[in-house]
C-alpha cells in the first residue's frame, strides 16, 4: 500500500504519476475505490488539523514576547491579513479565515511531493471543488452587496442594460472562472508530478541525490507560486464583485466653521 501511495518509491520499481486505486469495499451494493488520491489527501488533512490544534494552544498560552513556534505562526497570520487587507481592503476583513485557509491547505498539498506523496492538488477532483466555492462566494456577495438593477447592468456592459447583446458572453465569462481557476492549479501541480515521475522512471539508474534540486523548483518554488496566483485570483474577483468600498460623504464647512478653523493658522503666523 505504501509503495502505492509514495511517488517516488524504490528506484528498481516503474514510477508513474497515474493515480491508483489503493484498496476497495461494498456500500450498499456499490463498490467504493479509495485511490492514491484519496490517501495523500487524507494525510494532508490529519496533518493540517494537528497543526492547526496546535497553533491553537500556543495562541491561547501565548507571551507577551513570541519566540519559537509562536513567532513563525504570528509571522504567517500577518502575511495572510495583510494579503488580505491590502488587495480586498476594509471588507476583506470577514474573507480572511477563508482565504488564509485555502493558502495554507493548497500550499501544504503542493509542497506534499518533498515528503514523496502525490500532490492532492493534482487531482482535479481536489482542485474543482476549490474553484467552485470561490464561485459561490463570489456570487453570494455580488448580489449581497449590489441590487439587481446594478448586476444587470453589469452583465450587459459594455453595451446599455437595455440592449443585453453581452449578456451571453459576460455569462460564460463567470462561469469560465471556477474552470480557469481550479485547471490552472491543477495542470501545474499536475506538469511537476510528471516530470518528477519521468526522472524517477527514466533515470532511476542515477536518480540520487540532485533530483533534490528539481523538488525545490517544482514542489516549493512554482507550488508557492500557484498558491499565491490562485488566493490572489480569489480576493480579486470577490473583490470585483462586492463593488468599491463605501466613501464617507462629508458635508461642506460653513463659513464659520471655515473662520474657526483657520484662527490657529493666523495666531501661529
Amino acid at each position: 500500500m505504501l509503495q502505492e501511495v509514495l511517488l517516488a518509491g524504490d528506484p528498481a520499481e516503474k514510477v508513474d504519476f497515474m493515480i491508483h486505486e489503493v484498496f476497495s469495499y461494498q456500500l450498499f451494493g456499490q463498490t467504493v475505490r479509495i485511490t492514491t488520491s484519496h490517501v495523500c489527501l487524507l494525510i494532508v488533512v490529519l496533518t493540517l488539523i494537528v497543526f492547526f490544534i496546535a497553533g491553537g494552544q500556543v495562541f491561547r498560552h501565548a507571551s507577551e514576547i513570541p519566540s519559537g513556534f509562536q513567532n513563525f505562526l504570528e509571522i504567517i497570520v500577518e502575511f495572510l491579513d495583510g494579503m488580505v487587507d491590502k488587495t480586498m481592503g476594509k471588507r476583506g476583513k470577514g474573507f480572511r479565515n477563508y482565504i488564509g485557509t485555502i493558502f495554507i491547505f493548497i500550499l501544504f498539498s503542493n509542497i506534499s511531493g518533498l515528503l514523496g506523496l502525490r500532490p492532492p492538488t493534482a487531482d482535479y477532483g481536489v482542485t474543482l471543488p476549490l474553484g467552485v466555492v470561490t464561485f459561490l462566494l463570489i456570487h453570494i456577495n455580488e448580489f449581497k452587496y449590489n441590487s439587481v438593477k446594478a448586476i444587470w447592468k453589469d452583465k450587459c456592459s459594455p453595451l446599455p442594460a437595455w440592449f443585453p447583446l453581452w449578456l451571453p458572453i459576460n455569462l460564460i465569462g463567470d462561469f469560465a472562472v471556477p474552470v480557469s481557476l481550479s485547471l490552472r492549479l491543477f495542470a501545474n501541480v499536475l506538469s511537476g508530478t510528471v516530470m518528477m515521475a519521468l526522472v524517477y522512471g527514466l533515470l532511476s539508474k542515477v536518480a540520487y541525490a540532485w533530483p533534490a534540486v528539481l523538488h525545490v523548483y517544482f514542489d516549493l518554488f512554482s507550488g508557492a507560486i500557484q498558491t499565491y496566483v490562485f488566493c490572489m485570483l480569489t480576493m480579486t474577483y470577490i473583490k470585483n464583485a462586492i463593488g468599491p468600498d463605501e466613501v464617507p460623504v462629508t458635508k461642506p464647512k460653513t463659513e464659520k466653521e471655515q473662520d474657526e478653523a483657520a484662527e490657529p493658522e493666523k495666531e501661529a503666523a
